[in-house]
């Protein structure tokens, strides 16, 4: 987690695609977008859409484990009910065990039998008591079973490099080692397949307080030792810079160019973006109730991860020509001041149609970057954050963010299609401004194409047109997620205020049309 990001002002994003120069802000009454279909681009990766679930809080606790002694209905101790829901998002990545949790977690502690393993005290978060039911077995049953691929991020912040070797060894080895034998003896058998290994969290702050030469030579010196069985080798993520930096990217970009041939790798480098509504950590504005100031703050703030991926992208196309070298946003979201009845330390927080729009604009972003942006992980999976599921002991309830990247599945692994227009209307409020519409389209691997909408004007519907070239669409569909107020919410007592709805889509001669409401997300499907 991101708790020392220095304050930012609040900035407008200029881009190609998303964004045209300011101008006087009018309310507009269509907006005419070209579909290039002809002009397929990059693979838009699954990975974009992956999650993160740290120790923490009720994110772990309560939120995806209760024990298989619970009341609550559950499978192996993991709740039905979250598991079920999570299933429908195809997540193709969870990130674990932290954030800042990492940098002091030692792996041992949650092995072997749950009534044996020790009870810590969890000093990143709460101060609270974590008695490890929830380790190394738990977590990569949980990716089994959601299909997922596993991202471990290691512990360089108060752990040693042989302890990292030795935990990977213990996940990976299939040979006849004592870790080998010690992970049978504690129930499975053979190797689970570990896809990603991140080397540190935020290196600068909470995982070490460490100068980017200084990391960089600490990333070499872990790296080296962390090794696998050739058909296991995860990729190596260094802990990377935040909210506009690049000096980080940079450093460690060089380090790696400087050493080919070398015994480590650097497969990709860790970012994370948090979005407050008033652009400070200190201060951050509210989770509900905010007015509309706050509503178009919020916005336009999530629109400048954008100059962080590109500024970040442009230094490793300097020194990375090859590509090979990615970015990891591998903590992402909102980030609000916390509920009067809430722990600080947990992160519970309220989720809005706001933080739909917030997700959906990520993705747009997203997959304009998708050659050097190879994963992004949102801060965080269950009750922590922008969460897609809260939780309330038997009581679960799907956010408005959840249904965005329910409603964003096609999308992934799909290709990517530029949208064109010759001018985009805006909303503006204050000083602040931002696009009245942000557009995004793919064709999906199942050969539909995609077009996803949204609508960032809080009280305006907007009319959008778009001519499609190089598809022959013979069907369309589509779903729209909007909610009476800019603040409105699901809650335990009333579970559908927001959810997805079919949306009107006219399908004529090459072309499509539709009314997108306010404060929405949309998303068409053309069918040939």
């Amino acid at each position: 987690m991101n708790l020392y990001r220095a304050p930012k002002a609040i900035a407008i994003v200029i881009s190609l695609v998303l964004l045209a120069p300011l101008a006087e802000v009018a309310v507009a009454d269509a907006l005419e977008l070209r579909i290039r279909a002809d002009q397929p681009g990059e693979t838009i990766s699954r990975y974009l859409y992956g999650q993160f679930a740290e120790n923490l809080g009720r994110g772990i606790y309560e939120g995806i484990w209760v024990g298989d002694d619970s009341d609550i209905p559950n499978t192996r101790g993991f709740r039905n009910d979250v598991i079920a829901a999570l299933e429908r998002l195809h997540i193709p990545v969870i990130r674990w065990p932290g954030g800042c949790f990492a940098d002091e977690y030692q792996w041992r502690d949650g092995i072997g039998p749950r009534d044996e393993r020790p009870v810590r005290i969890n000093k990143s978060w709460g101060w609270v008591e974590d008695d490890n039911a929830f380790g190394t077995h738990e977590f990569l049953e949980l990716v089994e079973i959601l299909g997922s691929d596993a991202y471990i991020a290691g512990n360089i912040g108060s752990g040693s490099p042989h302890e990292m070797a030795y935990w990977l060894e213990y996940m990976t080895e299939d040979k006849d080692s004592s870790l080998a034998r010690l992970r049978r003896e504690n129930g499975r058998d053979e190797p689970w397949r570990i896809a990603f290994f991140g080397i540190g969290n935020e290196s600068w702050g909470c995982g070490g307080s460490m100068t980017p030469d200084f990391y960089a030579h600490v990333y070499k010196r872990y790296a080296t030792f962390l090794k696998a069985p050739a058909d296991n080798q995860p990729k190596r993520i260094a802990s990377g810079g935040f909210d506009g930096d690049t000096v980080w990217t940079d450093t460690l970009s060089t380090a790696v160019a400087r050493s080919i041939g070398s015994f480590f790798g650097m497969d990709g480098i860790s970012h994370h973006f948090y979005t407050f509504p008033s652009g400070s950590f200190f201060g951050k504005g509210s989770a509900t109730g905010f007015p509309e100031r706050e509503w178009i703050s919020t916005l336009a703030n999530a629109l400048t991860v954008d100059d962080h991926i590109a500024a970040n992208a442009a230094v490793l196309e300097k020194n990375d020509p090859d590509g090979k070298i990615g970015i990891y946003l591998d903590e992402w979201g909102t980030w609000y001041d916390r509920d009067e009845d809430s722990d600080a330390s947990l992160l519970w927080q309220q989720n809005t149609i706001r933080d739909a729009l917030v997700a959906a604009l990520h993705f747009n972003i997203f997959h304009r970057h998708a050659d050097r942006l190879h994963m992004a992980n949102i801060a965080q999976t269950v009750n922590v954050l922008q969460a897609m599921v809260l939780t309330e002991d038997r009581k679960i309830l799907l956010t408005p963010t959840y249904h965005a990247f329910e409603m964003y599945v096609p999308f992934q692994d799909s290709t990517f299609v530029p949208v064109e227009y010759e001018q985009m209307p805006e909303y503006g409020l204050g000083d602040v401004s931002v696009p009245h519409v942000s557009a995004t389209s793919a064709m999906s691997p199942d050969g539909d194409l995609i077009v996803a909408l949204v609508n960032l004007h809080a009280g305006d519907s907007i009319d959008v047109s778009a001519s499609i070239l190089g598809f022959e669409a013979a069907g369309a569909t589509g779903r729209v997620l909007t909610g009476a107020a800019i603040d409105a919410h699901n809650t335990f007592d009333d579970q559908a205020v927001v959810a997805p709805v079919p949306l009107d889509v006219r399908l004529g001669r090459g072309e499509i049309s539709s009314s997108l409401p306010p404060r929405s997300v949309s998303v068409i499907t053309l069918r040939r």
